[in-house]
């Protein structure tokens, strides 16, 4: 069971651990607050207490309203304008999703000290080591772009010259980071994330039915019918993948390594983490509320274009205010995304390849780290500046390969969290497994389900139920092994977690290599030709639509 109590601890001998870069060691600098490292004094009093978490919020803020960026916009806009707010319900069941995912990177980031990349290369190999490094950052190129397309639409509905506007959310995205100071980055980018609390008046300016909202979160329904279950199938395939993203998973667990998070700070880390849910969730719930309202009995129900379509409905609900308000909160969303995607795949090239990566080094100490984040900005502003871009199509296809991506890396987060020489103390519990285990089925789903509805557009409801049942059924019978051989595993190995507030990982190579079975070989390769066969059929799905474009 996790320690609660908000008192640091510090390991009462010091130990030799696996941190890649001492830049990661030495005193938190938050944007709200210092801790310095020998600060070893108990935190009594909700004062102290208080100004701790202010010195440690962040990771998990960041995450979380960076998650909330230009693709959410147009997702969650979607689900309103198309469907009212009747796939509300879907937000509430991704509460405990992301908080069990993003605590588990949370875990391995400050215990191990260590990014999720390198540990992928590490504990499985060097084939899983560059494909987590090649499909994040092709996949975080083209969410950049999406960004960037973002920020074009909300220039373009404010009267902003878009190629302007580009150029200098560009600057100001590269520029922040270039500053040599973590806090400084910091200080950016949650006031950034305060930035996304607009969505909250214009949810009053528009005025949607709160009981209609507060009834269709807490009772699942499939709106417009078997007629369109195709649709909304996907749709909800959409809001999990734009609310459950791969980066998310590498920018956290570097993020709270280079803010130099420890085990010490564990419980406050993961209140900001629950922080940042709230705030994600509630931006959520507004922008499909809003959305649902504004189109409403008029002729724009159901016919989503983008999110400058969205502006403008708001615009003819409520007011030009609205629409402008919600434009802001759209330019700020795509600039933070921005940040977190940039940074997520400087970190993991960092990690991979040993380079110094960290924001607390000036550019001269780490230019393979900022020539990686510029040079990612740089490439997304200059695609969506080229006349002629099928922007449109990069914008499907990323939302596409995230969710066909999206159950390796929670594969791999899983098998992570299960290793004790990673871990140690750290991994795992059986409730916390079970219920990982179930997502991750559910996501190797829906994920089976896209890459069908991309090769077959025109795929039946019955189709779509006859995969869901062939995966429960998969499912239920990888659960049975599972808990057989965990159940033996207990038995004989039964867990120990006398001093965790101690224990951090020992150094990468003086851990021993992990025991190969046959199941996990197996289960592996039928996930790598998975990955495969569904990534090169994705893509040249694309290549034919563009063509044919």
């Amino acid at each position: 069971m996790t320690n609660l109590t908000l008192d640091p601890k510090v390991p009462t001998t010091p130990t030799r651990t696996a941190v890649l870069d001492d830049a990661h060691l030495g005193d938190i600098k938050g944007a709200l607050g210092t801790v310095r490292l020998d600060d070893t004094a108990p935190r009594h009093g909700l004062s102290a207490r208080l100004k701790t978490l202010l010195a440690v919020v962040g990771p998990g803020l960041i995450v979380m309203v960076g998650d909330n960026d230009a693709g959410a916009f147009a997702t969650y806009g979607q689900a309103g304008q198309n469907y009212g707010t009747g796939l509300l319900w879907t937000l509430l069941l991704l509460i405990p999703v992301l908080y069990v995912n993003q605590e588990m990177v949370l875990r391995l980031g400050a215990v191990t000290g260590v990014g999720h990349a390198r540990l992928i290369l590490e504990r499985f190999g060097r084939f899983w080591g560059a494909f987590s490094v090649i499909d994040l950052f092709l996949l975080n190129a083209l969410t950049l772009v999406t960004e960037f397309i973002g920020i074009t639409l909300a220039a373009g509905y404010l009267g902003l010259p878009k190629a302007l506007s580009v150029v200098l959310a560009a600057a100001v995205i590269i520029a922040s980071a270039f500053t040599g100071s973590f806090r400084r980055f910091e200080r950016v980018a949650i006031a950034l994330c305060a930035g996304s609390l607009l969505l909250v008046p214009v949810y009053f300016l528009v005025h949607p039915s709160t009981g209609r909202m507060a009834h269709d979160l807490v009772v699942p329904q499939l709106p417009g019918g078997t007629g369109e279950l195709s649709g909304v199938m996907l749709l909800i395939i959409g809001i999990v993948g734009t609310t459950v993203a791969p980066w998310q998973l590498f920018f956290q667990q570097s993020y709270v390594i280079d803010k130099r998070i420890t085990p010490r700070f564990m419980t406050y880390e993961k209140i900001d983490l629950w922080i940042g849910i709230a705030v994600v969730i509630v931006g959520a719930a507004a922008m499909t509320g809003f959305t649902a309202a504004a189109f409403a009995n008029t002729d724009g129900l159901g016919q989503f274009t983008d999110a400058a379509g969205i502006a403008q409905g708001l615009a003819d609900k409520a007011g030009r205010t609205a629409g402008v308000l919600f434009a802001i909160a759209l330019l700020d969303a795509s600039i933070i995304g921005a940040f977190a995607v940039s940074l997520s795949t400087a970190y993991a090239i960092g990690d991979v390849f040993g380079i110094k990566h960290s924001l607390h080094r000036g550019v001269g100490g780490a230019k393979g780290f900022y020539a990686v984040y510029a040079g990612l900005v740089a490439l997304a502003a200059t695609v969506v500046l080229i006349p002629g871009s099928p922007l449109g199509l990069l914008t499907a296809g990323v939302q596409t390969l995230a969710g066909v991506l999206l159950p390796s890396a929670s594969v791999f987060l899983l098998l992570l969290c299960n290793d004790k020489d990673v871990l140690g103390p750290w991994v795992n519990g059986p409730r916390t497994n079970a219920f990982t285990s179930a997502v991750v089925g559910v996501l190797v789903t829906l994920s089976v389900i896209l890459t069908a509805s991309v090769l077959f557009p025109g795929i039946s409801a019955g189709a779509i139920l006859t995969i869901m049942a062939g995966c429960g059924t998969a499912g239920v019978l990888a659960a049975g092994y599972a808990f057989t051989r965990r159940r033996t595993a207990t038995k004989e190995d039964p867990l120990d977690r006398t001093g965790r507030a101690d224990w951090r990982m020992p150094p990468l190579e003086s851990l021993a290599k992990p025991v190969v079975s046959t199941g996990y070989k197996l289960g592996m390769g039928a996930l790598r030709t998975y990955l495969l066969v569904a990534m090169i059929l994705v893509i040249v799905k694309i290549v034919q639509t563009a063509l044919g474009a």
